[in-house]
Protein backbone atom coordinates (compact mmCIF):
# COMPACT_ATOMS: atom_id res chain seq x y z
CA UNK A 1 0.00 0.00 0.00
CA UNK A 2 3.01 2.16 1.08
CA UNK A 3 4.13 1.90 -2.59
CA UNK A 4 1.23 2.14 -4.61
CA UNK A 5 0.48 5.61 -2.79
CA UNK A 6 3.90 6.59 -3.49
CA UNK A 7 3.84 6.01 -7.49
CA UNK A 8 -0.01 7.50 -7.54
CA UNK A 9 -1.96 3.82 -7.83
CA UNK A 10 -3.65 5.07 -4.16
CA UNK A 11 -4.40 7.90 -2.56
CA UNK A 12 -3.65 8.56 0.85
CA UNK A 13 -6.70 9.14 3.05
CA UNK A 14 -4.54 11.51 5.61
CA UNK A 15 -0.79 12.70 5.16
CA UNK A 16 0.86 13.35 1.94
CA UNK A 17 3.46 12.59 -0.47
CA UNK A 18 6.77 14.66 -0.37
CA UNK A 19 9.43 13.35 -3.39
CA UNK A 20 12.77 14.92 -2.65
CA UNK A 21 10.74 18.27 -0.35
CA UNK A 22 8.50 18.56 -4.00
CA UNK A 23 4.90 17.34 -2.79
CA UNK A 24 3.52 14.76 -5.55
CA UNK A 25 0.25 14.26 -3.68
CA UNK A 26 -2.05 14.64 -5.93
CA UNK A 27 0.34 14.42 -9.29
CA UNK A 28 -0.89 11.43 -11.68
CA UNK A 29 1.46 8.08 -11.54
CA UNK A 30 3.03 9.16 -14.85
CA UNK A 31 4.42 12.42 -13.27
CA UNK A 32 6.09 11.08 -10.53
CA UNK A 33 9.91 10.64 -10.95
CA UNK A 34 9.56 6.91 -9.79
CA UNK A 35 9.51 3.61 -11.40
CA UNK A 36 8.62 0.09 -9.87
CA UNK A 37 9.81 -3.81 -9.72
CA UNK A 38 7.53 -5.92 -9.16
CA UNK A 39 7.43 -9.75 -7.73
CA UNK A 40 6.51 -11.25 -10.85
CA UNK A 41 8.88 -9.03 -13.06
CA UNK A 42 5.35 -8.08 -15.47
CA UNK A 43 7.75 -8.66 -18.25
CA UNK A 44 6.32 -8.73 -22.25
CA UNK A 45 6.81 -12.61 -22.96
CA UNK A 46 6.22 -11.41 -26.57
CA UNK A 47 9.05 -8.98 -26.96
CA UNK A 48 13.19 -9.55 -26.79
CA UNK A 49 14.92 -8.68 -23.49
CA UNK A 50 15.95 -4.88 -25.17
CA UNK A 51 12.52 -4.73 -26.51
CA UNK A 52 10.87 -4.59 -22.90
CA UNK A 53 13.71 -2.86 -21.47
CA UNK A 54 13.41 0.11 -23.64
CA UNK A 55 9.59 0.10 -24.19
CA UNK A 56 9.06 3.18 -21.89
CA UNK A 57 11.70 5.11 -24.00
CA UNK A 58 9.51 3.62 -26.84
CA UNK A 59 5.84 4.98 -25.50
CA UNK A 60 7.99 8.29 -24.80
CA UNK A 61 8.83 8.27 -28.78
CA UNK A 62 12.78 8.45 -28.10
CA UNK A 63 14.69 8.22 -31.19
CA UNK A 64 15.57 4.65 -31.89
CA UNK A 65 19.52 5.53 -32.12
CA UNK A 66 19.12 7.13 -28.74
CA UNK A 67 17.08 4.26 -27.31
CA UNK A 68 19.13 1.24 -28.43
CA UNK A 69 22.44 3.03 -26.73
CA UNK A 70 20.65 3.49 -23.58
CA UNK A 71 18.91 -0.62 -23.72
CA UNK A 72 22.91 -1.55 -24.32
CA UNK A 73 23.99 1.11 -21.34
CA UNK A 74 20.78 -0.71 -18.74
CA UNK A 75 21.82 -4.05 -19.65
CA UNK A 76 25.63 -3.72 -19.34
CA UNK A 77 25.24 -2.01 -15.91
CA UNK A 78 22.88 -5.61 -14.98
CA UNK A 79 25.19 -7.75 -15.98
CA UNK A 80 23.02 -8.72 -19.45
CA UNK A 81 25.15 -7.06 -22.02
CA UNK A 82 24.31 -8.64 -25.92
CA UNK A 83 21.04 -10.32 -24.47
CA UNK A 84 18.95 -7.70 -26.55
CA UNK A 85 17.34 -10.66 -28.65
CA UNK A 86 16.55 -13.08 -26.22
CA UNK A 87 13.25 -13.64 -24.91
CA UNK A 88 11.94 -13.68 -21.10
CA UNK A 89 11.27 -17.28 -21.58
CA UNK A 90 15.01 -18.06 -22.43
CA UNK A 91 16.03 -16.14 -19.35
CA UNK A 92 16.69 -17.63 -15.80
CA UNK A 93 14.63 -16.16 -12.81
CA UNK A 94 17.73 -14.31 -11.77
CA UNK A 95 18.14 -12.81 -15.59
CA UNK A 96 14.77 -11.95 -15.54
CA UNK A 97 14.62 -10.04 -12.96
CA UNK A 98 17.71 -8.17 -13.85
CA UNK A 99 15.85 -7.30 -17.31
CA UNK A 100 13.13 -5.94 -14.78
CA UNK A 101 15.40 -4.20 -13.28
CA UNK A 102 17.15 -2.27 -16.25
CA UNK A 103 13.91 -1.62 -17.49
CA UNK A 104 12.86 0.43 -14.54
CA UNK A 105 16.67 1.99 -13.95
CA UNK A 106 16.69 3.31 -17.64
CA UNK A 107 14.30 6.38 -17.16
CA UNK A 108 16.61 7.66 -14.30
CA UNK A 109 13.77 8.06 -11.73
CA UNK A 110 14.60 9.74 -8.67
CA UNK A 111 13.31 6.98 -6.58
CA UNK A 112 12.99 2.88 -7.89
CA UNK A 113 10.19 1.43 -5.49
CA UNK A 114 10.97 -2.73 -5.76
CA UNK A 115 7.91 -4.68 -4.16
CA UNK A 116 9.72 -8.15 -2.70
CA UNK A 117 11.54 -8.36 -5.96
CA UNK A 118 13.50 -11.04 -5.29
CA UNK A 119 10.59 -13.61 -3.51
CA UNK A 120 10.15 -16.02 -6.36
CA UNK A 121 13.54 -16.92 -6.43
CA UNK A 122 15.25 -20.16 -4.40
CA UNK A 123 17.75 -19.00 -1.35
CA UNK A 124 21.28 -19.26 -3.05
CA UNK A 125 20.20 -17.22 -5.96
CA UNK A 126 18.32 -14.95 -3.63
CA UNK A 127 21.30 -14.27 -1.86
CA UNK A 128 23.42 -13.46 -4.86
CA UNK A 129 21.09 -10.91 -6.15
CA UNK A 130 20.50 -9.19 -2.85
CA UNK A 131 24.11 -8.57 -3.21
CA UNK A 132 23.87 -7.47 -6.77
CA UNK A 133 20.80 -5.19 -6.26
CA UNK A 134 22.97 -3.59 -3.46
CA UNK A 135 25.53 -3.11 -5.67
CA UNK A 136 23.55 -1.54 -8.63
CA UNK A 137 21.62 0.68 -6.11
CA UNK A 138 25.53 2.18 -5.13
CA UNK A 139 26.60 2.40 -8.43
CA UNK A 140 23.37 4.48 -9.60
CA UNK A 141 23.02 6.38 -6.26
CA UNK A 142 19.29 6.65 -6.26
CA UNK A 143 16.73 6.12 -3.54
CA UNK A 144 15.37 2.38 -3.38
CA UNK A 145 12.39 1.54 -1.68
CA UNK A 146 12.41 -2.01 -0.87
CA UNK A 147 9.48 -3.71 0.64
CA UNK A 148 10.42 -7.29 2.15
CA UNK A 149 8.73 -9.70 4.71
CA UNK A 150 12.52 -11.46 4.77
CA UNK A 151 14.04 -10.08 7.95
CA UNK A 152 17.05 -11.13 6.77
CA UNK A 153 17.44 -9.38 3.59
CA UNK A 154 15.83 -6.28 5.28
CA UNK A 155 19.11 -6.26 7.56
CA UNK A 156 21.33 -6.99 4.41
CA UNK A 157 20.61 -4.84 1.85
CA UNK A 158 19.11 -1.99 3.72
CA UNK A 159 21.16 1.77 4.85
CA UNK A 160 17.27 2.39 6.83
CA UNK A 161 14.89 0.14 7.55
CA UNK A 162 11.06 1.43 8.60
CA UNK A 163 9.20 -1.57 10.69
CA UNK A 164 5.49 -1.47 10.24
CA UNK A 165 3.10 -2.92 12.09
CA UNK A 166 -0.54 -2.80 11.36
CA UNK A 167 -0.45 0.15 9.28
CA UNK A 168 1.76 2.57 11.46
CA UNK A 169 5.98 2.45 11.57
CA UNK A 170 6.68 0.57 15.07
CA UNK A 171 10.59 1.67 14.61
CA UNK A 172 13.20 3.70 11.86
CA UNK A 173 16.72 2.98 12.07
CA UNK A 174 20.14 1.59 10.66
CA UNK A 175 20.03 -2.18 10.61
CA UNK A 176 22.26 -3.14 13.11
CA UNK A 177 20.45 -0.55 15.63
CA UNK A 178 16.96 -1.76 14.66
CA UNK A 179 18.69 -5.40 15.26
CA UNK A 180 20.45 -4.48 18.60
CA UNK A 181 18.11 -2.42 20.18
CA UNK A 182 14.03 -3.02 19.45
CA UNK A 183 12.17 -0.51 20.97
CA UNK A 184 9.26 -2.98 21.72
CA UNK A 185 7.83 -6.37 21.67
CA UNK A 186 6.72 -6.84 17.89
CA UNK A 187 10.29 -5.17 16.15
CA UNK A 188 12.57 -7.83 18.85
CA UNK A 189 11.01 -10.42 17.62
CA UNK A 190 9.60 -9.54 13.93
CA UNK A 191 13.52 -8.26 13.36
CA UNK A 192 15.52 -11.86 13.90
CA UNK A 193 14.72 -13.62 17.01
CA UNK A 194 14.29 -12.87 20.44
CA UNK A 195 13.23 -13.76 23.92
CA UNK A 196 10.96 -11.32 25.52
CA UNK A 197 11.22 -11.92 29.37
CA UNK A 198 8.42 -10.35 31.33
CA UNK A 199 7.02 -9.84 34.95
CA UNK A 200 7.99 -11.87 37.41
CA UNK A 201 10.83 -13.84 35.71
CA UNK A 202 12.07 -10.28 34.61
CA UNK A 203 12.36 -9.12 38.37
CA UNK A 204 13.51 -11.98 39.61
CA UNK A 205 16.67 -11.86 36.43
CA UNK A 206 17.18 -7.89 36.59
CA UNK A 207 15.50 -6.69 39.59
CA UNK A 208 12.73 -4.92 37.57
CA UNK A 209 9.44 -6.25 36.39
CA UNK A 210 10.02 -3.82 32.92
CA UNK A 211 10.33 -6.17 30.24
CA UNK A 212 13.18 -6.48 28.46
CA UNK A 213 14.75 -9.07 25.31
CA UNK A 214 18.00 -10.75 24.56
CA UNK A 215 19.18 -12.35 21.54
CA UNK A 216 19.22 -15.99 21.29
CA UNK A 217 23.07 -15.51 20.32
CA UNK A 218 23.96 -13.86 23.11
CA UNK A 219 23.25 -16.40 25.33
CA UNK A 220 25.73 -19.15 26.50
CA UNK A 221 24.61 -22.58 27.91
CA UNK A 222 26.60 -24.20 30.87
CA UNK A 223 26.37 -26.83 33.22
CA UNK A 224 23.31 -26.90 35.49
CA UNK A 225 24.97 -25.24 39.14
CA UNK A 226 27.76 -23.18 37.20
CA UNK A 227 28.35 -20.25 38.85
CA UNK A 228 27.64 -17.10 36.72
CA UNK A 229 30.18 -14.28 36.24
CA UNK A 230 29.85 -10.90 38.12
CA UNK A 231 27.52 -8.67 35.95
CA UNK A 232 25.47 -11.68 34.42
CA UNK A 233 22.41 -12.72 34.13
CA UNK A 234 21.55 -16.60 34.82
CA UNK A 235 18.30 -18.92 34.93
CA UNK A 236 18.15 -22.29 35.05
CA UNK A 237 16.17 -25.02 33.11
CA UNK A 238 15.88 -28.16 30.84
CA UNK A 239 16.83 -28.40 26.92
CA UNK A 240 13.00 -29.00 25.38
CA UNK A 241 14.06 -28.86 22.17
CA UNK A 242 17.29 -29.69 19.64
CA UNK A 243 17.35 -27.91 15.88
CA UNK A 244 20.64 -28.74 14.44
CA UNK A 245 21.20 -26.37 11.42
CA UNK A 246 24.50 -27.19 9.99
CA UNK A 247 26.32 -23.65 10.57
CA UNK A 248 24.46 -23.48 14.00
CA UNK A 249 22.46 -25.14 16.69
CA UNK A 250 18.89 -23.37 17.75
CA UNK A 251 17.86 -25.09 21.59
CA UNK A 252 14.53 -24.38 22.96
CA UNK A 253 15.15 -24.70 26.80
CA UNK A 254 11.98 -24.41 28.68
CA UNK A 255 12.64 -22.61 32.02
CA UNK A 256 11.31 -23.39 35.74
CA UNK A 257 8.51 -21.31 35.54
CA UNK A 258 7.39 -23.01 32.31
CA UNK A 259 8.00 -20.26 29.98
CA UNK A 260 10.91 -21.38 27.19
CA UNK A 261 13.91 -19.47 25.57
CA UNK A 262 15.70 -20.16 22.42
CA UNK A 263 19.67 -20.08 22.34
CA UNK A 264 21.48 -20.23 19.29
CA UNK A 265 25.10 -21.44 19.41
CA UNK A 266 27.52 -21.76 16.21
CA UNK A 267 28.73 -25.27 15.98
CA UNK A 268 32.36 -24.64 16.26
CA UNK A 269 33.32 -27.89 18.25
CA UNK A 270 30.10 -29.40 17.67
CA UNK A 271 28.35 -32.47 15.80
CA UNK A 272 25.13 -32.99 15.05
CA UNK A 273 25.15 -36.29 17.45
CA UNK A 274 26.29 -34.80 20.55
CA UNK A 275 24.03 -31.22 19.86
CA UNK A 276 21.15 -33.81 19.78
CA UNK A 277 21.74 -35.84 22.45
CA UNK A 278 21.38 -32.66 24.58
CA UNK A 279 17.90 -33.33 24.71
CA UNK A 280 16.55 -33.26 28.70
CA UNK A 281 19.71 -32.23 30.10
CA UNK A 282 19.45 -29.61 32.75
CA UNK A 283 21.41 -26.48 31.84
CA UNK A 284 22.28 -23.07 33.14
CA UNK A 285 21.52 -20.29 30.66
CA UNK A 286 24.03 -17.42 31.40
CA UNK A 287 24.31 -14.27 29.18
CA UNK A 288 25.50 -10.54 30.38
CA UNK A 289 23.57 -7.93 31.53
CA UNK A 290 24.79 -5.20 28.71
CA UNK A 291 22.89 -7.54 26.48
CA UNK A 292 19.32 -6.87 27.66
CA UNK A 293 17.54 -4.66 25.56
CA UNK A 294 14.63 -2.94 27.80
CA UNK A 295 11.66 -2.58 25.48
CA UNK A 296 8.05 -0.57 25.65
CA UNK A 297 5.55 -2.80 27.17
CA UNK A 298 2.61 -1.33 24.15
CA UNK A 299 3.16 -3.28 20.95
CA UNK A 300 2.12 -0.47 18.84
CA UNK A 301 4.06 2.57 19.84
CA UNK A 302 4.33 5.35 16.84
CA UNK A 303 1.96 6.78 14.01
CA UNK A 304 3.78 6.91 10.37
Amino acid sequence: TSLRMIAGFEQPSAGRISLYGQDGTNLPPYERPVNTVFQDYALFPHMTVGENVGYGLMVRKSPKPEREKRVAEALEMVQLGGYQARKPSQLSGGQRQRVALARALINHPSVLLLDEPLGALDLKLRQEMQIELKAIQQRVGITFIYVTHDQEEALTMSDRIAVFNQGRIEQIGAPAVIYENPETAFVADFVGTSNIIRGELAERITGSAHPFAVRPEKIRIAAEGESAPDGACAVDGRIRDVVYLGLNTRYLVELEDGSDMIVVQQNLETTSMSALSSRGQRVRLIWSREFNRPIQPDSVKKEA
